[in-house]
């Protein structure tokens, strides 16, 4: 702690005011990207990195923070955030590309529910991960304004400081410098500011004016520009979207009473779609040619964990034995069972039911255990494939495997095989896509286990709903 506070010191310098570009207060329409998985890695090492990472990662989630938290249309691609080979760790996390600055400079940005910050690497870098694109330099932006250390959204941040220069907190121009920690104890720290967010193609921006029925968005948003950032992250990305309900993340600061996400395959390279704002039915009328059957579950809230979107889990199904889901703690709604996490790779069970879901697998399946350290095995719930089943595996007569069923307050989230089996029929092993969170008392539903399913978050009526999709045919029909 003490070496994050005398960070925040240092960063704490005085910036040169920048002029303020008006917001247009009309319509807003945002383009999204799904980051290129294309990186030269054969499937089986993809998911082997994806679930060490899964490991070293657990949740992405933010620390509580101890401060209260407090009929627009915004679409966008979003792609498959697959890192490349080398040393790296891969996993499926999924990117939101925009462009920030004037001239628009473009950023990488992985789309996480379970945290609120908006921020992306900037120079000068302190102390930064590798990234491909070039880091944001907030000198060349015309539009760049870093917050004062008096102004609303530094005060709401729980670690902040206005140290530097003068000693103190500081008046005028002295600007809000921050420090943003996650659950897997990555960690942000730089100045907090304003810049003009494009989502979309930039070459379409033109001067920013975007109309009430223009079909870009340039929008004004509070974001961290930061300086030192540490943890658990790719060269592919260059920060972190939040999308929590907390009053830094993208939904809030868009307004926006909805927002839905579709997410491919992560063996794909094809493009799917976020949208933010508009009215949550009509997304899933839009997409009805390209999904399934749509259903609803309540969208809970936790005063312990404000920022988080909170489902209720009654029971998980693996073939036709059922397990009840106990009751989180009494200081925790007892509802609140499951946390729905778009920036987790791997669904994460509380160890007692994961233990019980993991002998309901292996009673079925029928198949000896494979090690940890066996190849190919990344998971604990592994099993060795018969030799005979490879000669099946192109005509998809594979190991049959229970099905997988979340059943959740009024809604059955029955999963698709490729959302919780993973095969390498080189190394014969099959895993069932599922890990155990010591310590934790609520399932947390990662970004596999929704892949191919259009997800809706309706945030004015508190509703989740999902239904499969073709993701990358979404694109077209909204």
């Amino acid at each position: 702690m003490k070496q994050l506070a005398a960070l925040l010191v240092l960063l704490a310098l005085p910036c040169p005011p920048r002029a303020a570009a008006a917001v247009p207060g009309a319509g807003v329409v945002a383009l999204l990207t799904h980051a290129d998985a294309g990186r030269g890695l054969a499937r089986p090492e993809l998911f082997r990195r994806m679930a060490h990472r899964a490991r070293a990662r657990r949740r992405l989630l933010s620390a509580p923070a101890n401060a209260q938290e407090r009929a627009l249309v915004v679409r966008a691609p979003v792609r498959a955030g697959l890192g490349g080979g080398g040393g790296g760790i891969v996993t499926n996390e999924y990117l939101l590309r925009v462009s920030v600055g004037t001239p628009p400079r473009p950023v990488a940005l992985t789309l996480d529910t379970g945290s609120d910050l908006v921020w992306t690497q900037c120079a000068p870098c302190r102390g930064c991960f590798d990234q491909r694109l070039p880091l944001l330099d907030p000198a060349a932006s015309s539009t760049y304004a870093a917050l004062p250390c008096g102004s609303p959204p530094c005060r709401a941040l729980p670690f902040a400081s206005c140290g530097g220069g003068g000693g103190g907190r500081g008046r005028g121009n002295r600007t809000c410098a921050y420090a943003y920690h996650y659950g897997d104890k990555s960690v942000t720290v730089g100045h907090l500011a304003t810049d003009r967010f494009t989502f979309g193609d930039a070459d379409d921006a033109g001067g920013g004016n975007a109309g009430a029925g223009g079909s870009l968005a340039a929008r004004r948003l509070t974001f961290g520009c930061g300086h030192f950032n540490k943890g658990v992250f790719q060269s592919n990305e260059t920060g972190i979207a939040g999308f929590g309900r907390g009053p830094w993340s993208l939904p809030s600061q868009l307004n926006v009473t909805s927002f839905s996400y579709c997410f491919t395959s992560m063996f794909e390279h094809k493009s799917s779609v976020v949208t933010l704002g508009g009215a949550p039915a009509a997304a899933l009328r839009g997409a009805a040619r390209v999904a399934g059957e749509v259903r609803s579950t309540p969208l809970l809230r936790n005063p312990s964990q404000p920022s988080l979107y909170f489902l209720s889990l009654h029971a998980i199904s693996v073939g036709s034995t059922r397990i009840p889901v106990p009751a989180a703690a009494a200081s925790r709604r007892a509802s609140a069972t499951a946390i729905i996490d778009s920036g987790a790779s791997v669904t994460t069970l509380p160890e007692d039911l994961y233990e019980a879901v993991r002998a309901a697998f292996a009673a079925q399946i029928g198949l000896p255990p494979a090690g940890i350290g066996a190849e190919g095995a990344a998971l604990d719930l592994c099993f060795a494939l018969p030799v005979v089943a490879a000669a099946f595996w192109r005509r998809r007569a594979a190991v049959a495997v229970p099905a997988l069923t979340l059943h959740l307050e009024g809604a059955d989230w029955e999963m698709p095989r490729g959302n919780y089996v993973f095969e390498d029929i080189a190394a014969r092993v099959m895993c069932v896509v599922l890990d155990a969170a010591p310590g934790g008392e609520q399932t947390v539903i990662g970004n596999f286990q929704q892949q191919n399913t259009h997800v809706v978050y309706d945030l004015k009526n508190d509703r989740l709903s999902f239904a499969p999709a073709r993701c990358d045919r979404l694109v077209a029909s909204l």
